[in-house]
């Protein structure tokens, strides 16, 4: 957890469901404080009625945005020019862009060319230019998803959530292979942590939750093509994880 970085947290209100704001802020405290706290939209507009009590809990501030032209999407040129003015104010370190719209990618590409950590968050329609142009991408369903397991207690609602997970396919477990094959020291060895991080630069949007996993230990080790070591840390005060790919596998 990254708590000294500051960040600005852009929302796009029209393009993000409500429902979703008390897990996002959660997910977002991950990363980072949260210093500035905007979501953009037509508050004119009936449907973004339900956002008015959560920015209230969450201390967003809303900002108005009328739609000047039928067709043209006035929140988002609002968000790019509000993002500009924070990065060149230097009030923050990173970025959290709310938003499944792709029309943010040049903006994510922008804020990472001048030194910013961006973090996206959106729903997995979310088109692949934009998720790649960040340093991490968040799907909002898997943090809502968690929510709803951890209070439910009945086989049915979990049978349904298992449905919507990822599956674990071939191109996953070649991702993972070769990132333990990229850090591994002369026996196949890999530090876990290292492993993750590599992970999360070569593609933004993996994340273990995505595949029904809350870490990535129980990923790596369901697919049965990967060994994992436990070692006493300095001092052994706790645990340092290995792992790398079973012998004959690539």
């Amino acid at each position: 957890m990254e708590t000294d970085i500051k960040l600005a947290v852009l929302i796009d209100g029209d393009n993000i469901p409500s429902a979703y704001v008390k897990e996002m802020m959660e997910e977002i405290a991950k990363y980072g404080n949260p210093t500035i706290k905007r979501i953009y939209g037509d508050w004119t507009k009936p449907f973004l009625a339900k956002w008015k009590n959560l920015l209230l809990e969450n201390a967003i501030t809303p900002i108005q945005q009328y739609g000047y032209t039928s067709g043209k999407n006035a929140t988002d040129s609002a968000m790019i020019i509000d993002a500009m003015d924070i990065l060149y104010s230097g009030q923050v370190n990173g970025f959290c862009l709310v938003s499944s719209d792709s029309d943010f990618t040049r903006l994510a590409t922008r804020l990472r060319e001048a030194g910013m950590k961006v973090i996206g968050l959106g729903e997995k329609k979310t088109p692949d230019p934009f998720i790649v142009a960040c340093d991490r991408f968040i799907y909002i369903e898997i943090l809502k998803k968690n929510e709803e397991e951890s209070e439910s207690t009945s086989a049915k609602p979990k049978a349904k959530e298992k449905r919507e997970y990822d599956k674990i396919t071939p191109k996953v477990v070649r991702l993972i292979s070769s990132t333990i094959y990229d850090l591994a020291d002369e026996d196949g060895w890999a530090f876990l942590g290292d492993v993750g991080s590599l992970l999360q630069k070569k593609q933004p949007n993996f994340d273990s939750r995505n595949y029904g996993f809350e870490k990535l230990t129980p990923l790596i080790n369901s697919i049965g093509k990967f060994e994992i070591d436990q070692r006493d840390s300095y001092k052994g005060k706790f645990k340092l994880i290995y792992v790398r790919n079973k012998k004959g596998r690539n």
